[in-house]
């Protein structure tokens, strides 16, 4: 009875036990992110650049990697194609817009490969066409890898189809 009540307490407590792991919310890192989406909404790409490593390597829904002035282009051509932009993140019942829903996750060394910080963030895109007027509204993720304070990498997760097609409408009216 003895070694199972001893096996039970070794169990709760290697279950219990701080793998070194750490998740924040309100962090130097997150707060960066934050002003990082600002420097995004008000069409900032200098700020944008300030964050990023010269390096950085981004994948928007692929494996092949975009750099710097790929992303710096995509913005300044969603800001010439959409108004209204924003950015937001809604409650269960989608009431209550939460801001964006940041944090930022802090991985151990491990197996070779070095401490990671990553800062994940989940929100919806909110913008209007200027070509077509619809209202557009595309759940998004994005991760950031971060190294020597900059970010070296970013993982874009959304489906690009209608802000495609408002970019398409745009261009085939400008050709006429």
């Amino acid at each position: 009875m003895k070694n199972i009540l001893f096996l039970i307490l070794m169990i709760v407590i290697t279950g219990c036990s701080n793998n070194g792991v750490v998740v924040t919310f309100d962090d130097e890192k997150s707060n960066l992110i934050r002003a990082h989406y600002q420097n995004y909404l008000n069409n900032d790409i200098e700020g944008l650049k300030s964050l990023w490593s010269p390096d950085l390597k981004i994948y928007m829904n692929s494996v092949e990697a975009a750099g710097v002035e790929d992303i710096a282009s995509l913005i300044s051509a969603q800001h010439e194609n959409f108004s209204d932009i924003s950015m937001s993140f809604q409650d269960d019942e989608g009431g209550e817009d939460l801001g964006i829903w940041i944090q930022t996750i802090t991985y151990p060394a491990n197996n070779g490969y070095p401490v990671t910080t990553m800062t994940q963030s989940w929100f919806t895109w909110n913008a209007t066409g200027n070509a077509s007027g619809k209202s557009l509204q595309v759940p998004a993720h994005i991760g950031f890898q971060w190294a020597d304070g900059k970010i070296v990498k970013e993982w874009h997760n959304f489906d690009p189809s209608e802000m495609m097609a408002e970019l398409e409408l745009a261009s085939s009216e400008s050709e006429e």
